[in-house]
Protein backbone atom coordinates (compact mmCIF):
# COMPACT_ATOMS: atom_id res chain seq x y z
CA UNK A 1 0.00 0.00 0.00
CA UNK A 2 1.32 3.46 -0.87
CA UNK A 3 0.64 7.14 0.93
CA UNK A 4 1.27 10.32 0.83
CA UNK A 5 4.36 10.92 2.30
CA UNK A 6 3.70 12.68 5.35
CA UNK A 7 3.08 12.08 8.67
CA UNK A 8 -0.95 11.46 10.60
CA UNK A 9 -2.47 14.37 12.21
CA UNK A 10 -2.58 12.01 15.44
CA UNK A 11 1.10 11.27 15.20
CA UNK A 12 2.21 14.72 14.88
CA UNK A 13 0.37 15.65 18.22
CA UNK A 14 1.85 12.53 20.32
CA UNK A 15 5.53 13.79 18.97
CA UNK A 16 7.36 15.80 21.45
CA UNK A 17 10.70 17.92 20.50
CA UNK A 18 13.70 15.90 21.40
CA UNK A 19 15.44 19.02 22.59
CA UNK A 20 12.83 20.72 24.66
CA UNK A 21 10.17 18.44 24.68
CA UNK A 22 7.55 21.30 23.45
CA UNK A 23 4.56 20.21 21.60
CA UNK A 24 5.30 20.24 17.38
CA UNK A 25 3.35 21.67 14.70
CA UNK A 26 3.85 20.23 11.30
CA UNK A 27 4.78 23.56 8.99
CA UNK A 28 5.19 22.00 5.11
CA UNK A 29 7.77 19.80 5.49
CA UNK A 30 9.04 19.77 8.69
CA UNK A 31 8.02 19.51 12.16
CA UNK A 32 8.94 22.38 14.47
CA UNK A 33 8.76 23.73 17.94
CA UNK A 34 7.58 27.07 19.82
CA UNK A 35 11.50 27.25 20.59
CA UNK A 36 12.09 27.04 16.54
CA UNK A 37 13.61 23.49 16.41
CA UNK A 38 13.16 22.22 13.14
CA UNK A 39 13.50 18.45 12.22
CA UNK A 40 12.77 17.84 8.11
CA UNK A 41 10.20 14.96 7.19
CA UNK A 42 12.09 13.03 4.46
CA UNK A 43 10.41 12.49 1.07
CA UNK A 44 9.65 8.84 2.03
CA UNK A 45 7.73 10.45 5.12
CA UNK A 46 9.54 9.96 8.18
CA UNK A 47 11.08 12.26 10.33
CA UNK A 48 14.61 11.45 11.92
CA UNK A 49 14.41 13.16 15.41
CA UNK A 50 17.80 11.98 16.25
CA UNK A 51 20.44 14.45 17.75
CA UNK A 52 23.07 12.22 18.21
CA UNK A 53 24.79 9.04 16.22
CA UNK A 54 24.00 5.18 17.55
CA UNK A 55 26.77 2.61 18.29
CA UNK A 56 27.68 1.00 15.10
CA UNK A 57 25.88 -2.66 14.63
CA UNK A 58 22.44 -1.14 16.24
CA UNK A 59 20.90 -0.33 13.13
CA UNK A 60 19.60 -2.44 10.54
CA UNK A 61 21.51 -2.33 7.44
CA UNK A 62 20.23 -2.11 3.83
CA UNK A 63 20.83 -5.88 3.33
CA UNK A 64 19.27 -6.68 6.55
CA UNK A 65 16.16 -4.21 5.81
CA UNK A 66 15.91 -6.13 2.36
CA UNK A 67 15.81 -9.46 4.06
CA UNK A 68 13.21 -8.60 6.50
CA UNK A 69 11.34 -7.50 3.13
CA UNK A 70 11.13 -10.30 1.36
CA UNK A 71 10.92 -13.02 4.17
CA UNK A 72 7.72 -11.43 5.39
CA UNK A 73 6.01 -10.67 2.07
CA UNK A 74 6.22 -14.41 1.72
CA UNK A 75 3.92 -14.84 4.37
CA UNK A 76 6.20 -17.13 7.13
CA UNK A 77 5.31 -14.60 9.96
CA UNK A 78 1.73 -14.11 9.55
CA UNK A 79 0.05 -16.32 11.58
CA UNK A 80 1.99 -13.44 14.38
CA UNK A 81 1.01 -10.54 12.71
CA UNK A 82 -2.59 -11.92 12.93
CA UNK A 83 -2.34 -12.53 16.32
CA UNK A 84 -0.85 -9.44 17.42
CA UNK A 85 -3.59 -7.38 15.50
CA UNK A 86 -6.44 -9.74 17.28
CA UNK A 87 -4.66 -8.85 20.59
CA UNK A 88 -4.13 -5.13 20.18
CA UNK A 89 -7.87 -4.64 18.74
CA UNK A 90 -9.65 -4.87 22.04
CA UNK A 91 -7.65 -2.86 23.18
CA UNK A 92 -6.01 0.08 21.06
CA UNK A 93 -9.95 2.02 21.03
CA UNK A 94 -11.50 3.30 17.92
CA UNK A 95 -9.02 6.45 17.75
CA UNK A 96 -6.36 5.50 19.96
CA UNK A 97 -2.50 5.71 19.28
CA UNK A 98 -0.90 2.43 18.73
CA UNK A 99 3.22 2.91 19.50
CA UNK A 100 5.47 0.28 17.77
CA UNK A 101 9.19 0.06 19.49
CA UNK A 102 11.43 -0.88 17.19
CA UNK A 103 9.10 -0.92 14.43
CA UNK A 104 11.55 -2.12 11.28
CA UNK A 105 9.78 -2.00 7.87
CA UNK A 106 6.19 -1.73 10.33
CA UNK A 107 5.31 -4.83 8.89
CA UNK A 108 3.62 -5.46 12.51
CA UNK A 109 2.08 -1.99 13.19
CA UNK A 110 0.10 -2.32 9.51
CA UNK A 111 -1.12 -5.56 10.28
CA UNK A 112 -2.55 -4.01 13.45
CA UNK A 113 -4.19 -0.75 11.80
CA UNK A 114 -5.73 -2.72 9.19
CA UNK A 115 -8.17 -4.35 12.36
CA UNK A 116 -8.82 -1.34 14.06
CA UNK A 117 -10.06 1.13 11.62
CA UNK A 118 -9.65 4.67 13.86
CA UNK A 119 -6.58 4.16 15.63
CA UNK A 120 -2.87 5.43 14.31
CA UNK A 121 0.20 4.22 14.55
CA UNK A 122 3.72 5.62 15.23
CA UNK A 123 6.82 3.62 14.26
CA UNK A 124 9.87 3.72 16.49
CA UNK A 125 13.33 3.00 15.31
CA UNK A 126 16.55 3.41 14.80
CA UNK A 127 17.05 2.38 11.35
CA UNK A 128 16.17 5.15 8.94
CA UNK A 129 16.48 2.50 6.09
CA UNK A 130 13.95 0.72 7.63
CA UNK A 131 11.49 3.77 8.34
CA UNK A 132 11.73 4.36 4.75
CA UNK A 133 9.67 1.16 4.08
CA UNK A 134 7.30 1.87 7.69
CA UNK A 135 6.21 5.23 6.40
CA UNK A 136 4.75 3.86 3.38
CA UNK A 137 3.32 0.82 4.64
CA UNK A 138 -0.26 1.90 6.20
CA UNK A 139 -1.99 5.55 5.36
CA UNK A 140 -2.19 5.44 9.41
CA UNK A 141 1.32 5.05 9.96
CA UNK A 142 3.84 7.91 10.67
CA UNK A 143 7.66 7.02 11.60
CA UNK A 144 10.23 8.23 13.23
CA UNK A 145 13.94 7.82 13.75
CA UNK A 146 15.02 7.25 17.45
CA UNK A 147 17.31 5.04 19.94
CA UNK A 148 15.00 3.33 22.28
CA UNK A 149 17.31 3.61 25.15
CA UNK A 150 17.03 7.32 25.41
CA UNK A 151 13.80 9.30 27.09
CA UNK A 152 11.35 9.15 23.68
CA UNK A 153 10.24 12.40 21.93
CA UNK A 154 6.09 11.49 22.77
CA UNK A 155 3.95 12.82 24.45
CA UNK A 156 3.26 10.60 28.08
CA UNK A 157 0.19 8.78 28.27
CA UNK A 158 -0.28 9.13 24.78
CA UNK A 159 -1.06 5.65 24.04
CA UNK A 160 -3.50 3.05 23.91
CA UNK A 161 -1.01 -0.05 23.17
CA UNK A 162 2.62 -0.22 23.08
CA UNK A 163 4.01 -3.24 20.79
CA UNK A 164 7.48 -4.69 21.01
CA UNK A 165 9.02 -7.12 18.93
CA UNK A 166 11.79 -8.41 18.77
CA UNK A 167 13.54 -5.40 19.92
CA UNK A 168 15.22 -3.06 22.95
CA UNK A 169 12.71 -2.79 25.92
CA UNK A 170 12.76 0.67 27.86
CA UNK A 171 10.24 -0.29 30.63
CA UNK A 172 9.98 3.64 32.17
CA UNK A 173 9.52 4.64 28.51
CA UNK A 174 6.74 1.94 28.09
CA UNK A 175 5.20 2.97 31.55
CA UNK A 176 5.43 6.63 30.71
CA UNK A 177 3.97 6.58 27.29
CA UNK A 178 1.13 4.26 27.95
CA UNK A 179 -2.29 6.01 28.95
CA UNK A 180 -3.79 4.32 32.68
CA UNK A 181 -5.26 0.87 31.69
CA UNK A 182 -3.08 0.51 28.33
CA UNK A 183 -1.09 -2.60 27.06
CA UNK A 184 2.24 -3.68 26.35
CA UNK A 185 2.77 -6.30 23.85
CA UNK A 186 6.18 -7.54 24.12
CA UNK A 187 6.74 -10.67 21.02
CA UNK A 188 10.11 -12.88 21.60
CA UNK A 189 11.27 -15.52 20.23
CA UNK A 190 10.40 -18.77 22.24
CA UNK A 191 12.26 -22.10 22.55
CA UNK A 192 13.33 -23.76 19.53
CA UNK A 193 12.96 -20.37 17.24
CA UNK A 194 14.41 -21.44 14.12
CA UNK A 195 17.04 -23.81 15.88
CA UNK A 196 17.10 -25.92 12.53
CA UNK A 197 19.21 -23.31 10.85
CA UNK A 198 22.09 -23.39 13.90
CA UNK A 199 24.14 -25.43 11.12
CA UNK A 200 24.63 -22.93 8.54
CA UNK A 201 24.79 -20.22 10.40
CA UNK A 202 24.63 -18.47 13.98
CA UNK A 203 20.99 -18.19 15.17
CA UNK A 204 19.94 -16.71 18.61
CA UNK A 205 19.74 -19.36 21.17
CA UNK A 206 17.09 -18.41 23.22
CA UNK A 207 17.54 -18.63 27.09
CA UNK A 208 15.56 -21.32 28.78
CA UNK A 209 14.75 -18.40 31.60
CA UNK A 210 13.72 -16.30 28.90
CA UNK A 211 10.14 -15.64 30.26
CA UNK A 212 11.25 -15.20 33.60
CA UNK A 213 13.87 -12.53 32.86
CA UNK A 214 11.62 -10.80 30.91
CA UNK A 215 9.12 -10.63 33.77
CA UNK A 216 11.52 -9.25 35.99
CA UNK A 217 13.22 -6.92 33.38
CA UNK A 218 9.70 -5.07 33.46
CA UNK A 219 8.36 -5.24 37.08
CA UNK A 220 8.26 -2.29 38.24
CA UNK A 221 6.78 -1.06 35.85
CA UNK A 222 4.09 -3.95 34.54
CA UNK A 223 2.01 -7.28 35.61
CA UNK A 224 1.98 -9.81 33.07
CA UNK A 225 -1.66 -10.34 32.14
CA UNK A 226 -1.57 -13.12 29.56
CA UNK A 227 1.20 -15.28 28.00
CA UNK A 228 0.69 -16.94 24.63
CA UNK A 229 3.23 -19.22 22.64
CA UNK A 230 2.76 -19.40 19.00
CA UNK A 231 4.47 -22.53 17.48
CA UNK A 232 4.28 -23.36 13.58
CA UNK A 233 6.31 -25.16 11.14
CA UNK A 234 7.28 -24.02 7.74
CA UNK A 235 9.33 -25.27 4.65
CA UNK A 236 11.28 -22.59 3.38
CA UNK A 237 13.24 -22.61 0.07
CA UNK A 238 17.44 -21.88 -0.08
CA UNK A 239 16.96 -17.96 -0.09
CA UNK A 240 14.27 -18.16 2.36
CA UNK A 241 17.16 -19.14 4.87
CA UNK A 242 19.17 -16.87 3.63
CA UNK A 243 16.50 -14.42 4.53
CA UNK A 244 15.15 -15.72 7.76
CA UNK A 245 19.50 -15.23 8.78
CA UNK A 246 20.72 -12.11 8.08
CA UNK A 247 17.03 -10.48 9.02
CA UNK A 248 17.99 -11.09 12.43
CA UNK A 249 21.35 -9.99 15.09
CA UNK A 250 23.71 -12.49 12.77
CA UNK A 251 23.00 -9.66 10.03
CA UNK A 252 25.28 -7.79 12.00
CA UNK A 253 28.12 -9.82 11.49
CA UNK A 254 28.78 -10.63 7.81
CA UNK A 255 31.89 -12.62 9.00
CA UNK A 256 28.89 -15.43 10.33
CA UNK A 257 27.49 -15.78 6.93
CA UNK A 258 29.79 -17.89 5.04
CA UNK A 259 27.76 -21.09 5.72
CA UNK A 260 24.75 -19.41 3.55
CA UNK A 261 26.22 -19.79 0.43
CA UNK A 262 26.21 -23.65 0.84
CA UNK A 263 22.04 -23.80 1.19
CA UNK A 264 20.96 -25.63 -1.86
CA UNK A 265 17.78 -27.39 -0.49
CA UNK A 266 14.79 -26.38 1.41
CA UNK A 267 14.63 -26.62 4.96
CA UNK A 268 11.54 -27.64 7.68
CA UNK A 269 11.95 -24.79 10.51
CA UNK A 270 10.33 -24.16 13.83
CA UNK A 271 8.76 -20.66 14.27
CA UNK A 272 8.19 -19.79 18.17
CA UNK A 273 6.86 -16.90 19.70
CA UNK A 274 6.10 -15.86 22.86
CA UNK A 275 3.51 -13.41 22.86
CA UNK A 276 3.09 -11.66 26.54
CA UNK A 277 0.71 -8.65 27.39
CA UNK A 278 0.83 -6.80 30.15
CA UNK A 279 -0.88 -3.87 32.11
CA UNK A 280 0.93 -0.28 33.88
CA UNK A 281 1.19 -1.29 37.76
CA UNK A 282 -0.72 0.86 40.38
Amino acid sequence: MTRPATLPDAVVAALRCPLCADELTLDARALRCPARHSFDVAKQGYVNLLHAGVPAGTADTAAMVAARVAFLAAGHYAGLRDLLAQVTAADAGDDGLVVDAGAGTGYYLAGTLDRVPGAAGLALDVSALALRRAARAHPRLGAAVWNLWEPWPVASDAASVVLNVFAPRNGAEFRRVLRPGGSLLVVSPDRGHLAELASVAPVLEVDSRKEERLDAALSGHFELVTREVLRERATLKPDEVRDAVRMGPTGHHPDRLAGLAEVREPAEVTFAFAVSKYRRTA
